[in-house]
This record gives structure tokens, sequence and C-alpha cells, in this order.
């Protein structure tokens, strides 16, 4: 495969074509023991399809494709991997081999990697960093998981107010190669006090003569390290910002979140919340490359719960065990209700946890988004009532079920609505994440109310 066919990608196939392409190629060279073909090949990848075609290799053969790499390429390359696969190949690594990847690694990205190792392996790998390495990674490593002092880089551009636009040039272009990022720009005082910031266009059409203090902006967007992941992912989106810098207690610039951390936050915020909505608890590590017994233990707790939850259902069918055998056609029904009922609470509790998420709406809003789900869930249960009205007449041909079944739904729904919306609502005020509100827990909470509500109305419409 030629330089030329990578540059033009499009006249050949699309990008996960190619990436296909790719790792079906490697692992067949390597297969042949073609180590030189192998190298030819990765030579003109990106750094990120590499890792991508390496994680899609047998484990044995991780190794032996990531030692093809420079040893510029493979800190890129490891960066882009996946915590397993970092892990696999740190235990198949030489020791050198190891510290210098480790060494040589963004301490944003060393830190999340020490996060994932074991404990023994993070002591010996750390006694063995560079100094400057060491209180890099260890700075990150104490504050709270989750924060932006966690996630940061302490590797920045800072400038003084009274240099003039030569100096700083000259400054940015000493720290270009080990700085996360140049087109951000901070400047401080002699106490490291963040005071303003400043863009690189602007430095760049600046008079040479101009010092920092003329040209820099007057308003200042920061986070501290203590702030949420999430509120420092939002703060960078809102403002368009390529990064945002971060203080400590005594507004120090200790460190600043690029927008390529602030990616990697929201896909682990919504994979997360994803695995919550869907009643399994969450971990830091690939679900799908996870031991079948940690995945199991993960999914059957909240199972247990909603298995212990349906009994309700079953407690309240026996209760009206006699209106049952009088009526048999009435359980022909309970099924079709349940689900409907689940169905409209489990649409309700996903848009406003996702509104709470994103902030588009809060506690001051919670009876407004309420009270208009209520009345979609009373307009949904209109619609689909009259509809299984019909439809249970013509099945069962008594007016009387029939007429059950629909007012059950337009209750069942209205219902549904409420608690859907509701309860996400209460466990935010209660300082719990609105996602444990889940599907599977309104849809359960919803079928035994559901069902209860049902018999009721069945007993008063057929005068039992």
């Amino acid at each position: 495969m030629t330089q030329n066919q990578w540059s033009n990608p499009s006249q050949t196939a699309s990008r996960q074509e190619l990436r296909e392409l790719v790792r079906s190629q490697l692992q067949q060279l390597l297969e042949q023991e073609n180590l030189q073909g192998a190298k030819a090949l990765l030579v003109p990848v990106q750094p990120a399809d590499i890792a991508e075609a390496i994680e899609g290799l047998p484990e044995a053969m991780q190794a032996i494709a990531f030692r093809l790499l420079s040893k510029g390429e493979a800190i890129d390359v490891y960066e882009h991997l996946d915590s397993s696969v970092q892990q696999v190949l740190v235990e198949d690594f030489k020791r050198q081999d190891v510290l210098d990847i480790v060494d040589r690694m963004s301490p944003d990205d060393r830190a999340r990697l020490f996060d994932e190792l074991p404990a023994k392996v993070v002591r010996r790998l750390f006694l063995e960093l560079s100094p400057a390495e060491r209180e890099a990674t260890a700075l990150l490593l104490g504050y709270g998981a989750d924060t932006a002092g966690r996630v940061m880089t302490p590797e920045y551009v800072s400038l003084k107010e009274n240099w003039t636009v030569d100096q700083a040039l000259a400054q940015i272009r000493r720290l270009a190669r080990t700085t996360e990022t140049i087109y951000s720009l901070y400047v401080t005082d002699a106490q490291r006090h963040l005071t303003r910031i400043l863009s690189l266009r602007d430095l760049v059409v600046a008079q040479p003569d101009q010092t920092i203090g003329d040209i820099m902006t007057h308003d200042v967007v920061y986070v501290h390290t203590d702030t949420d992941q999430e509120e420092v992912a939002r703060s960078i989106q809102h403002y368009d910002f390529l990064a945002v810098p971060v203080v400590d207690t005594e507004q120090r610039l200790v460190g600043i979140v690029t927008v390529d951390d602030v990616i990697d936050i929201l896909e682990a915020e919504t994979t997360e919340d994803i695995y919550t909505l869907g009643g399994v608890q969450s971990g830091d590590d690939n679900y799908f490359q996870t031991n079948l017994l940690t995945v199991a233990r993960r999914r059957v707790v909240w199972l247990f719960i909603l298995l212990v939850t349906n009994t309700g259902t079953t407690a309240v069918i026996s209760s009206q065990e006699d209106l049952l055998e009088e009526v048999v056609a009435l359980a022909f029904f309970i099924p079709l209700l349940i689900d409907a009922g689940g169905n409209v609470g489990a649409q309700s509790s996903t848009v406003v946890i996702r509104g709470l998420n994103t902030n588009e709406v809060g506690l001051g809003t919670a009876l407004r988004i309420v009270k208009r789900e209520a009345i979609a869930g009373l307009l949904l249960g209109i619609m689909l009532g009259v509809t299984v009205t019909g439809w249970a007449y013509v099945l069962q041909r008594n007016l009387a079920v029939a007429t059950a079944v629909g007012l059950s739904l337009v209750a069942i729904s209205l219902l549904a609505s409420v608690a859907g919306s509701a309860l996400p609502f209460l466990f935010k005020a209660l300082k719990f994440d609105p996602a444990l509100m889940s599907a599977p827990f309104i849809t359960t909470a919803v079928d035994v109310l559901g069902v209860l509500i049902y018999l009721s109305i069945a007993r008063q419409i057929l005068q039992f």
C-alpha cells in the first residue's frame, strides 16, 4: 500500500473500511512473520487508526505490532489505546521500554493510565519516572477523581504582562514541543496568579514591540481544581474554547483542560449514564473486555431489585383473584397495559434525565416540566385508550372489559408520565444521580400501580 493511497482515502473506501483493511493486512503480515512489511504498512497511518488496528489484533500480536513503531510514534499511539490494551502491553514490555513510553506521555494521559493499572505496577513505574514527571503526575493524582484537577495537564504556556510580543513568541517557540497547546495563552503575575488570557492569533497580528498587557483579554473564564469534570466540559462547550485554565484555591494557574480531554470526558459520562439507564452498574474499564463474572455481578444487582419489586405485581393480581376468575378476559390485557405504561414512563424519564444532565432544566423548573409531561401523558393515554378500547371490543365482544382497558390505559399513561418526570427531580434534590431513575425501575414501579389501577377500574365498571 503506497503513501498516495493513504493521502486520498475517498478514492478507494471510507475511513472505517480503511481502518479495517489496515487491521486485517497487519494481522496477515504478522502471521506471515513479515515484520518489515507490517512496519511499512503502518508508516502513513494516523496514530489513532494504528491504535484501533492494534486493539483489533489477537492479544498475542498486540505487543509485536506495537514494537514495530518508532519511539515517538509509540507514545502517540499508546495514548490512543484502550486502557485494557495499555495494561496488556505494560505486562509484555521490557522494563526500559515501559519507562521510556510512560515517562514521555502527557501528564494527564499518564495519570489516567495509572488510575487503570494495578497499584503494584503503578508504584514501580512511579518511582522510575524522572523527577519532573513524577512531580507532575503526583500533582494530578492528588486531586479527586472526576475533577478538573485530575484531568488537567500542567503543560501550558504562561506569559507576563510586561513582555513584548517578540519575547512572548520566543517563549512559545521554546515550549511549543512540550506543551499541550499553544493556541491558548495565559498571563500570570509573579506569584502565578491567573490575570488575563490571550489567543495566539491576537499575538501574531500584534506589533513586535507591543506588550502583552496591551493586547490581552480582560475577561477571564476559568475553573477550579475541584470543579466537576462535567462542569468543565460544559464551560468549554459554552464558550467554544480550545482549552480552559484551571486555578487552585489561591487563584494560581496550575493547569489547563483541553478540548480533546473534554471529548473523552463526555464519552465517559455518556457511557455511564447509558449504563445506569439500562440498570447496569458502570465501571471504568471496557465493558466488552471485562471478565464475564464481573459483568454478571454488575448487572445482577439491579435485576434483583427489579425482581423483588415485580413481586408487588404478583401480590396485586393475587389480591384480585376472585375478579379474574369471574372475568378471565381481564387477564388477557394485563401485559398490554403494563408494557404501555412502562414505555410512556421511560420516555418521560429519559427526556428529563437528559435535560438535567445538560442543565437544560433544573429543580426550579420541576413543577412546570412535570405538569407538561402530565398533559403529554394524558393526551397519549387518550389516543392510545381510544384505539385499545376498539381493539379490545373486537377481540372479546365485551363492552365493559373494553371500556375498563381503555380507561385504565388513560390513567396508567398519566401516572407513568408524572412518575417518569417527577422521580428524577426528586433524586436530583436528594443529591443522587438522576440516571438512577432508570427505565427498568420506572417500568417496574408503573407495572405494580398500573395493574392495581386496571383491576380497580374493572371492578367498578363490572360492579363486581
